[in-house]
């Protein structure tokens, strides 16, 4: 069968790769996307991740489907302007889309026609932006049928609840409102055509209605930032929001607080809190400076922008969209405490 694929993905199957990606791969094609042998599968993958997009492919060879793979430096010049015409005409066609890609600066535009494409024929998609070796030999090793009974247990508190309350040791301190006609969803790493998701996954979120006080992020920022900065824990970012947006923000690193402020005033909502969330990855044991898989270790995270509104039924829209994640929550869901220092007071 091998000599009937096309000629890019014949060379990525005969691509090495650690054997320690193997069980990551394999929850991804099986456990996560749950690929049929009848369906087609679209995998976008760059240079640098050609090793993981690699296992994943002998995966989806094992499995029988049909599948395309495109090396997107093959396409277009990076950083992209758009993603390129043949890897969205290949989607048309797909049940499936994988994208394992380190993203650049500016690339969010691409990544939007990407996930249009994903949302109109409600594809399964997993987002694998970023994704590192060391993310396929953790956060992709996790159980992900015992992340998704954790994820459904919380959404089920969280869908009634008029406030959400969160506090740190560090100084965090919001009270977010939700508002009754924005939906929650669950990506806990079971993926379905309701709505893609990021690997590894494990969180719910929803388009809060509004979020005052103060968010001190000693986790890690999204996007671009992640990587230039990585943890923060020795100097973190404290972001002032009233009435839903930011207000103010300071770090020790004054860097880091003027390119996040630029970051959050690109248009008029890029300093709106778009997405309130709690990540539910149980497998997830620390902060690594990745937010792929930062994002969904046990806790709150926000972002600012992109509400997802075609999903949570957010009326407003941006540009951008920046996650920031702190460490060690106490979370009350209204009376009801859920977290206490990090860890849940819910069993699986």
């Amino acid at each position: 069968m091998t000599d009937s694929l096309p000629p890019q993905s014949q060379a990525l199957l005969r691509t090495s790769y650690p054997a320690e990606f193997v069980p990551g791969a394999h929850a991804a094609v099986s456990a996560c996307l749950r690929i049929q042998p009848q369906e087609k599968v679209t995998l976008i993958t760059d240079r640098e991740t050609v090793p993981i997009a690699a296992a994943i492919a002998e995966e989806l060879e094992k499995n029988g489907c049909r599948w395309n793979v495109f090396v997107l430096e093959e396409l277009a010049p990076r950083p992209l302007k758009g993603m390129p015409s043949a890897v969205l005409e290949d989607m048309e066609s797909s049940d499936v889309s994988i994208f394992a890609v380190q993203v650049q600066s500016n690339e969010l535009r691409s990544r939007m026609q990407m996930t249009e494409i994903v949302n109109r024929r409600h594809m399964r998609h997993a987002h694998m932006v970023n994704i590192t070796p060391q993310i396929m030999c953790e956060g992709m090793r996790a159980d992900f049928q015992l992340v998704d009974r954790l994820s459904q247990k919380i959404i089920e508190k969280v869908r009634s609840a008029s406030y959400i309350r969160a506090t740190t040791a560090a100084g965090t301190d919001i009270r977010a409102e939700m508002n009754p006609e924005y939906k929650w969803l669950k990506t806990s790493g079971i993926i379905s055509r309701e709505k893609w998701g990021n690997l590894p996954g494990g969180e719910i979120f929803t388009t809060p209605g509004e979020v005052n006080g103060s968010f001190v992020v000693d986790g890690v920022v999204g996007d671009y930032l992640c990587f230039r900065y990585g943890l923060l824990e020795a100097t973190p970012l404290t972001i002032e929001i009233k009435g839903n947006r930011i207000v103010d923000c300071h770090s020790a690193n004054q860097q880091l607080r003027d390119d996040f402020w630029a970051y959050t005033h690109t248009d008029e909502n890029s300093d709106r809190v778009g997405e309130f969330a709690i990540g539910t990855n149980i497998g997830v044991k620390q902060m690594i400076g990745n937010i792929l898989q930062d994002e969904k270790f046990p806790g709150i995270h926000i972002a600012f922008g992109n509400p997802y509104g075609e999903h949570t039924g957010a009326q407003w829209t941006s540009t951008t969209h920046i996650d920031v994640v702190g460490l060690r929550f106490n979370i009350w869901v209204e009376e009801e405490q859920i977290m206490r220092d990090g860890q849940f007071l819910i069993e699986a």
